[in-house]
């Protein structure tokens, strides 16, 4: 008892902290847990204290991945902003609809939407928020609709790899895991047009005019969310991606002619002034295609690099040849050809750490797009401009660098496994109490396990690597149906992402908002709780109608 007592105590500091009537900022809430949390597994859980020093050691160098993705975003919107590719966007796409709410669906839900389904990684997020910033709306409301809608085409990712790669510690019968795909693709399609109107909400400040609406974004929701689901019948590696695709493409085409839209009121922008829009909204095609080139390019990087049939995945994430580098007690370094670097034998331990410097969305997509962008309109921009995008990139990082360095550390230390077999992790222990005092209910609390996996990890993959296995002991114990549990599970680590503390703190990073993670954390937490009602439900549903097994 007093073991799981300790388990929660990292956690509620956490969120005490984070959402308290004057909150305190998470570059130092997050430090702060973390360090309560390797008190805990040091004294209390009795660790080995090499294993836990060497897990500090890894969750520091694994910030490297979310603040390299940060920097990179931030760099390509500093790229397209200096050029003034931004403003041709923010022109054209007012050519194609000046009604928010259609551009919040054509950015916020089906591009992020296709954004997800090639890369994951929080790249969605990145991209599709300093868009939406650019056109006007405020950015604490952006920050929040892109957490809420970066949810749906979590569930399969990118090329399908939380169902394929998260689910296969479990060994599971191919027809299993299909199964697994077409009740979670199902379920998200019933909650879908629930968790957009409600993010909708979060931006347009009069719900009549969603209702004016209510006809393009149902129809956009499932232009989306119906060839995903029809695509989870055929395989996990498509859905988002070719969903994405498919839905982006009506909804330009809806938004283009007006199909259910009426004219809405933009929200007052959060900012001194707002961005001047431009008087005509006439872009030359080939205007466009060069302006819009940090867009596509990226996302055409994006998939170059993950499918696997071309090669270059492969060749992104080789670890061999490479040079190998003795640190003594620290443990080995590896460098390969491919810049995939990574430390072994941490401490003299078996942690690990590693870094694909190419693969990790960063330099590949972004910091190269940004480039070939400044290059593409040397002529129209100032001189130094590509010292200018690097200064304001690295002015951008300071606030996010203690805050992802604390939660990585917090969640390595959260996630820390068993010593002498005596004390399971503090998440696991979390895991298994919330499972106990649910009992028979369990399918409809499912789906709130796989968010606390992502709401510790940042990663509905690691959620269901980490849980996937206590939610198949529980359904095993309460005769539940696998495959149903194990939906619920992936569409719960899918939900995570719009609470999890390194998704916002990368988003409020990119938009340079300061010191408001606490008031996201809130909101966000009040749309998983329709999320997960409606999920559970779905699964209740799924259970008394006899589908999984």
């Amino acid at each position: 008892m007093m073991n799981l007592a300790f388990s929660y105590l990292p956690l509620i500091l956490l969120i005490t902290l984070m959402v308290k009537k004057n909150p305190m900022p998470s570059s130092k809430a997050l430090p702060l847990s973390a360090l309560v949390a390797y008190i805990v597994v040091l004294l209390v859980f009795k660790q080995d204290a090499k294993l836990v020093n060497a897990n500090v050691i890894s969750g520091a160098l694994l910030a490297l991945t979310p603040l390299s993705i940060i920097a990179g975003a931030i760099f390509l919107f500093k790229c397209m902003e200096i050029t003034g590719a931004l403003a041709i966007l923010r022109k054209s796409l007012d050519g194609v609809s000046e009604n928010p709410v259609a551009q919040l669906m054509i950015v916020g839900w089906a591009f992020m939407f296709l954004i997800e389904g090639a890369s994951g990684f929080g790249t969605p997020a990145a991209i599709a928020a300093p868009i939406l910033y650019s056109l006007g709306f405020p950015a604490l409301r952006v920050a929040l609709f892109c957490l809420v809608l970066n949810t749906i085409p979590v569930t399969f990712g990118a090329m399908g790899t939380p169902v394929w790669f998260g689910l296969s510690l479990l060994q599971l019968p191919q027809e299993s895991v299909r199964e697994i795909a077409q009740q979670a693709a199902l379920i998200n399609t019933i909650a879908a047009p629930i968790i957009v109107i409600l993010a909708l909400r979060l931006v347009v400040s009069d719900t009549a005019d969603i209702k004016k609406n209510l006809l393009f974004i149902l129809l956009s929701t499932c232009a989306c969310t119906l060839p995903y689901l029809g695509l989870s019948y055929f395989g996990v590696e498509f859905p988002s991606l070719l969903g994405g695709l498919i839905g982006l493409i009506i909804t330009l085409l809806l938004a283009k002619y007006k199909i259910g839209i009426e004219a809405v009121n933009r929200p007052t922008a959060d900012r001194p002034t707002a961005i001047e829009q431009p008087s005509s909204n006439t872009v030359p095609l080939k205007t466009l295609i060069k302006a819009a080139f940090p867009l596509w390019g990226t996302v055409l990087l994006l998939v170059l690099t993950r499918l696997p049939e071309l090669g270059l995945k492969a060749l992104l994430q080789a670890t061999e040849p490479a040079l190998h580098i003795s640190l003594g007690f620290l443990g080995t370094f590896h460098i390969s050809t491919s810049l995939v670097a990574s430390l072994t034998d941490i401490l003299n331990t078996a942690v690990t750490w590693k870094h694909s410097v190419l693969y990790i969305p960063s330099i590949i997509p972004f910091a190269v797009t940004g480039s070939v962008t400044l290059w593409l309109f040397r002529q129209q921009a100032e001189p130094n401009t590509l010292k200018t995008a690097g200064q304001q990139t690295l002015s951008r990082m300071r606030t996010p660098f203690f805050a992802m360095l604390g939660a990585l550390i917090f969640v390595n230390m959260m996630m820390l496994g068993e010593s002498s077999g005596q004390n399971s992790a503090a998440v696991a222990q979390i895991g298994h109490h919330l499972a106990q005092i649910t009992g028979a209910n369990w399918t409809f609390f499912a789906p709130l396990l796989g968010a606390l996996g992502s709401f510790f990890s940042g990663s509905a993959t690691i959620s269901n690597l980490t849980f996937a296995g206590i939610q198949t002991t529980i359904a095993e114990q309460l005769s539940l149906p696998l495959t149903t549990i194990l939906a619920l599970q992936s569409v719960g680590a899918a939900m995570g992402n719009m609470v999890c503390i390194n998704n916002i703190v990368a988003v409020t990073a990119i938009l340079g908002l300061q010191n408001r993670d606490g008031d996201i954390l809130k909101s966000t937490s009040l749309i998983l709780a329709v999320f997960a009602f409606v999920a559970g439900g779905m699964g209740v549903l799924l259970v008394w109608v006899g589908v999984g097994g």
